[in-house]
């Protein structure tokens, strides 16, 4: 026969890339503490030539998505070491825009 090996003796397993749960309004977490599993950054479908961010949070043991176009909580969440996931945090609204806490 041939000498090729198999794809499953590499035992590569696929990374899930997509977001989990209901997708809820950001005021719906507001002050309360959630955890941030994963975030993804791109553009928005919505608002020609401004940034989206996806959030994959989970809130009494429940995974949900959030959308946000806040820069502040993009900027903060990009600082974020990749082995600092998860983490837990509340965002809240301090004056005009949304942050971490």
């Amino acid at each position: 026969m041939n000498n090729f090996k198999s794809f499953k003796s590499f035992n590569i397993e696929p990374e899930p890339t997509t977001f989990i749960g209901d997708k809820i309004k950001i005021q719906k977490v507001l002050d309360e503490e959630i955890i941030i599993h994963k975030y993804k950054i791109g553009d928005s479908k919505v608002k020609q030539g401004t940034k989206m961010m996806t959030l994959q949070i989970e809130k009494d043991n429940e995974k949900h998505v959030i959308f946000t176009g806040s820069r502040i909580l993009m900027e903060m969440i990009e600082r974020v070491p990749k082995d600092g996931f998860p983490f837990k945090t509340k965002i809240v609204k301090e004056f005009e825009h949304l942050e971490f806490t």
